[in-house]
């Protein structure tokens, strides 16, 4: 018997199955998906097991034999491996990546290099004494020892011998339980041996007798019959007592919290859309819905509905959310639905909790897994729905290889479940609201919010006039009062600081002009560098302006800020506030997210200061006021989604306020209140947005109505990178279509990242047949000629940001 294994390297020449030998004692165990020990060159490595064959065109004596097998049953589903495969050619990637990309980090090989003493004879005492009585020392203790070179001596001549240990990153959690021996008679002849001195003995079989045979912890017996620990061990020495281990999940631990489920009446539109989605549920259609719904109208209520539909089924279910910090309120609203049958997985749980909760859906033993991005890839076999929630969040989409966007891999996998796709959005992203226009999906809306509360009133400060006014702060006279004012009702305050795009444009604070590309409609990017202004599409470049190109003034610079600026500002302007800060810098560790959540919904602070985590997915009864510190800085990215993220995010960020009971009001700050992303988020209307959004598209050839793949090179020296990159742009310029547009080369916005200068091309085009096969030889060009020199380029075939 032969097996195909893709090893795990990533390496251009090693890109395709190696074929193995499955010796004879384990032909009965091989099957697809599983990994295996091979032996690979003068080590060894993992691989997975693509496909099983009879015979083979290669020469079998050069064959080598599969060393052993990992998993009895099969880590990698049937699904998972044709999905692997759809990926590798997506996403242009590595196949073990895509294969890598499938599983949690805990089930990825890490290997340790050991050299092994066969014939101690003639070694240096130095190196002799690195073993001591042992026959086996690191590589990594020998390189420490700086005897690197006498070991390749000692290699040659066979006295050691290099071995490669490949360990799992985790395992199973394992505790120790104790109980009775199964032979009556036995302990009835020990318990009469047991003199008056140890009756703690005696009491502790007596108890035992009385479980029937269940098993105990040591902490367990001590506590439940007060023991002493040498009392277990005594009767472990008599045999009365025997150990065994039990394989147990970590507990992810969780705040506690008082609320219980609630289910809400659905509105007539929630019920028309659940319908809809029912109706593909039940006929097996993989149908992809895009539920448009305004802030609050009771989008998750229509998931829950979804998922309990697809379990009634026997089927399971994907909930995919945007950020961390709302993982911890929809699992709880989860877990309250749906109990144990819900799995969780995202990036603030431990390499061991991810590789629990993966085996939990592995073995079928959850229904839901509410997660990540990664989660997308869940190994359920019998999905009944996916759902991404904010599907407009470029989170979804993977930034290193392979490639991925969580939306592409769950229209896959619908489409081999026959199950919908439910892609929930209060902003969508102007793709998906544009194949919703076309019938490509099915755009279900939600007008009213689901309590039939009124939105909340949106009021726009114009910065220009505050500080022609006097005021240098950062909270306009406004905004400062209305704080004043909640703070004194005892209500609750969100302060969005909007920090994407630090520092990144030149603003001028009387007019409000933004110093902008004359070709390409989009800011230019302020270098600090040589204080130049660049655009990263043209490569058009200019020094940056002491005076304002509109109005001559002089109050023309770089903008930006910053929440701990913000919190300082606040403890001057709000001595007996009490504030929460949500940023990156007090989220590092694990469970803050939900701490800091949490402790604002019990009432534990006044205002909750912060950036993109708090825009979005929170639902507190007592916030009243959302402010905006400044609208501006996403606005002016030199990105073609500036505006739609701006909005989304002006859009996502007031609808934290007035969802219940209590009239929301929010302030918007802003230097451009003309714009018309800040003008229509106002009246959070989506579709007028939508309009003005998809003419600037149009004109000026960007996403929906043109493909977008971005090519970027990178090299420590930035003549390298810049001739290397030019050379890859002529190079395609040459080869596709005269349609196709390829522009550039230009120095990335960000242009140096870890001493690696970054150059990159843009292709734009509506058609292009032969873009993949073009894209892959430009790959292999570079894989063997182009790497030899220390050059990297990847290929994003559809960027989320071009920064």
């Amino acid at each position: 018997m032969i097996v195909e294994v893709i090893v795990d390297v990533s390496a251009y020449p090693i890109d395709r199955p190696f074929d193995y030998i499955v010796p004879e004692h384990l032909e009965e165990l091989v099957e697809r998906g599983s990994r295996v020990h091979v032996p690979f060159g003068n080590r060894k490595v993992q691989g997975f097991i693509t496909n099983i064959k009879q015979r083979t065109d290669l020469d079998m004596s050069k064959l080598k034999e599969v060393q052993s097998i990992i998993d009895v049953e099969p880590v990698v589903t049937e699904e998972l491996l044709q999905l692997s495969k759809w990926l590798t050619k997506k996403t242009l990637c590595y196949e073990i990546d895509a294969l890598q990309v499938m599983l949690p980090a805990a089930l990825r090989a890490s290997y340790k290099k050991n050299i092994k003493l066969i014939n101690p004879v003639g070694l240096d005492d130095a190196f002799l004494d690195l073993f001591g009585k042992k026959d086996i020392v690191s590589y990594e203790a020998i390189e420490k020892a700086d005897l690197l070179r006498p070991m390749k001596k000692y290699l040659t001549a066979g006295n050691v011998q290099l071995e490669t240990v490949i360990k799992q990153q985790a395992k199973a959690k394992t505790i120790v339980k104790y109980k009775l021996v199964e032979d009556k008679e036995y302990i009835a002849e020990q318990l009469n041996k047991i003199t008056k001195q140890a009756r703690k003995q005696k009491e502790l079989i007596e108890w035992l007798l009385l479980q029937e045979q269940s098993a105990f912890t040591m902490q367990e017996l001590v506590e439940s019959t007060n023991v002493s620990t040498a009392t277990v061990k005594a009767l472990l020495d008599k045999h009365v007592i025997q150990k065994g281990t039990k394989e147990v999940y970590r507990e992810i631990t969780s705040l506690e919290y008082n609320d219980k489920d609630q289910r809400f009446q659905l509105t007539e539109e929630q019920s028309n859309a659940l319908t809809k989605i029912t109706h593909s549920q039940d006929h097996a259609e993989n149908t992809t819905f895009l539920l448009h719904g305004v802030t609050g109208s009771g989008k998750t209520e229509i998931y829950l509905h979804a998922i309990e539909n697809a379990i009634s089924k026997g089927k399971q279910a994907i909930m995919l959310v945007p950020e961390i910090s709302l993982t911890p309120q929809m699992t709880r609203r989860f877990k309250l639905r749906f109990g144990d049958q819900v799995a969780v997985m995202h990036s603030g749980l431990s390499i061991g909790e991810k590789y629990d909760e993966w085996r939990k859906i592995w073995r079928g033993e959850v229904k839901v897994v509410v997660g990540a991005r990664s989660a997308v890839f869940a190994p359920f076999k019998d999905l009944g729905v996916i759902i991404l929630d904010e599907e407009h969040e470029s989170t979804y989409k993977q930034e290193d290889t392979p490639r991925y966007h969580a939306r592409e891999v769950a229209i896959w996998r619908s489409e081999f479940h026959q199950c919908p796709v439910i892609l929930g959005s209060a902003t969508p992203s102007l793709e998906s609201f544009a194949r919703a226009s076309k019938d490509v999906y099915s755009l279900q809306t939600l007008r009213l919010r689901a309590k039939e509360q009124a939105l909340p009133t949106v009021k726009v400060v114009d910065m220009r006039a505050e500080l022609k006014n006097g005021n240098r702060s950062m909270f306009s006279v406004d905004l400062a009062d209305a704080v004043k004012e909640k703070l004194e009702k005892k209500e609750q305050i969100v302060l969005f600081l909007n920090k994407r795009g630090f520092s990144s444009f030149v603003l001028c604070r009387d007019c409000g002009t933004v110093v902008e590309c004359k070709q390409c409609d989009i800011s230019l990017t302020y270098h600090r560098a040589g204080e130049q202004l660049k655009c990263h599409y043209c490569g058009h470049e200019e020094p940056v302006p002491t005076k304002c190109p509109e109005c001559t003034s002089d109050h023309i610079r770089f903008f930006g800020t910053g929440t701990q600026k913000v919190e300082e500002e606040i403890a001057k302007l709000f001595p007996n506030a009490r504030v929460l800060r949500m940023d990156v810098d007090t989220t590092r560790t694990k469970g803050s997210h939900e701490r800091i959540l949490k402790q604002f919904g019990d009432g534990e602070a006044d205002i909750l200061l912060g950036t993109q985590m708090i825009a979005k997915g929170l639902d507190f009864p007592n916030i009243t006021l959302v402010g905006v510190l400044n609208a501006d800085t996403t606005l002016h990215l030199a990105d073609f989604r500036a505006a739609e993220k701006t909005f989304q995010l002006m859009t996502q960020v007031s609808g934290r306020a007035g969802r219940h009971d209590k009239e929301g009001v929010v302030y918007i700050q802003t230097y451009t209140p003309e714009h018309y992303a800040i003008e229509l988020s106002k009246s959070q209307m989506y579709e007028p947005f939508y309009h003005s959004e998809m003419l600037v598209r149009k004109q000026y050839e960007y996403p929906p109505f043109y493909y977008l793949t971005l090519v970027q090179v990178t090299h420590e020296n930035v003549l390298l990178a810049a001739e290397y990159a030019k050379l890859a742009t002529d190079w395609l310029r040459g080869n596709l279509s005269s349609s196709t547009m390829v522009v550039g080369p230009t120095a990335c916005a960000i242009s140096k990242i870890q001493n690696r200068y970054r150059y990159q091309c843009l292709i734009k085009y509506k058609k292009e047949p032969l873009l993949i096969e073009k894209l892959q030889q430009l790959i292999k060009i570079y894989r063997t000629e182009w790497m030899k020199k220390g050059i990297i380029l990847t290929v994003d075939l559809d960027p989320s940001t071009i920064l």
